[in-house]
């Protein structure tokens, strides 16, 4: 397995996987629009995005970082947004690659900091990210107001 930070050759590789996420997360399945979704934040510099593939150079998962900022400490953040592998190959250590693959990014970018949230009942992704050393936030309520 390979992990590389995507470009805008990576496109085709990730729209089906990003297309597959949006769906885990109850989304119509719509990979054109997954396509130019991947190709603009690429195009303009607003997402990172790194691609992991397999030994046959087959796309397998990828993980997508926005910046934002973290006024109290004035150091760029990274949100740690979108974390998906393809379902035939969970469970080989993917998501972790990917996981350190963001980390190490953060760290080179002297980022203070990654942030994520996952629904309440995705145990699975809860316990890769508590073994890669995230802690579950307890001092803070997260809102959402939807537009």
């Amino acid at each position: 397995m390979t992990v590389v930070r995507a470009a805008q050759h990576d496109v085709d590789a990730i729209a089906p996987l990003f297309d597959a996420y949006r769906v885990f997360y109850k989304a119509p399945s719509n990979v054109p629009a997954s396509h130019d979704f991947i190709t603009e934040r690429l195009a303009n510099d607003q997402s990172v995005i790194f691609l992991a593939r397999d030994g046959n150079h087959a796309a397998i998962g990828f993980v997508q970082l926005y910046p934002c900022f973290a006024s109290a400490l004035m150091k760029r953040f990274w949100i740690l947004n979108d974390l998906f592998v393809d379902p035939y190959a969970r469970s080989q250590g993917v998501g972790a690659a990917l996981m350190e693959a963001a980390e190490r990014f953060a760290r080179e970018d002297e980022a203070a900091g990654l942030t994520l949230s996952t629904a309440v009942d995705n145990e699975t992704a809860q316990r890769l990210y508590e073994r890669c050393g995230y802690v579950r936030d307890e001092e803070f309520f997260v809102y959402n107001r939807m537009l």
